[in-house]
């Protein structure tokens, strides 16, 4: 979170870490009951690997004068899966398109500066189906190329959903073809 102050509006930009619509909406919602005296909510956000879901909202601005500078810092850092809200609330004098905008994206670098930035690299989602007395050996591929597991049900057969690093895929299902009794294929992500 960061404020920003202009001729007596009030700037507070809050960025958060988003990987669904569903999920920026929730937050969107919350700082509305937050602040239901602020005059605007404006917003931006970018989601997925090629950060092909974006969306932007001047709330209530006008046009291009809030959405599109929040967005424009998001992409000067190049991130993704991210959304950041600005809250403004009103200070009695006009600030112009040109005002705005220099407000809406200040408040937006200010926030992103103070934002930890993680990098994660891109994962392929596979379930892998085997028996329990081949953990040790599946769980050691898992290690040795960095894939995260994401979920894990154990009975009389495993099964792990896991996320194999993009650049590492094909090593990985070659050492998994070497595991007699290992199965996987393609999942879906949440």
């Amino acid at each position: 979170m960061a404020e920003f102050k202009d001729r007596g509006s009030k700037f507070i930009a809050y960025s958060f870490p988003v990987n669904t619509i569903d999920q920026a909406k929730k937050q969107v919602a919350a700082l509305k009951k937050e602040h239901p005296k602020a005059v605007h909510h404006c917003l931006a956000y970018r989601m997925g690997v090629d950060g092909s879901t974006y969306r932007v909202s001047d709330d209530g601005e006008p046009s291009g004068s809030a959405g599109r500078p929040i967005l424009g810092q998001i992409d000067s850092k190049q991130l993704t899966n991210i959304l950041v809200v600005v809250v403004r609330y009103f200070g009695g004098t006009l600030l112009g398109v040109p005002g705005l905008i220099n407000a809406y994206k200040t408040a937006t670098s200010l926030a992103l500066q103070l934002s930890p930035i993680i990098q994660k690299p891109i994962e392929i989602a596979y379930t892998l189906h085997f028996d329990y007395q081949q953990m040790n050996e599946v769980m050691m591929v898992i290690k040795q190329y960095n894939c995260s597991v994401v979920e894990q049900t154990a009975q009389l057969f495993v099964e792990l959903k896991v996320g194999i690093p993009k650049n590492r895929l094909e090593e990985v299902i070659a050492k998994m073809d070497d595991l007699h009794g290992v199965t996987y294929a393609t999942s879906l992500v949440e």
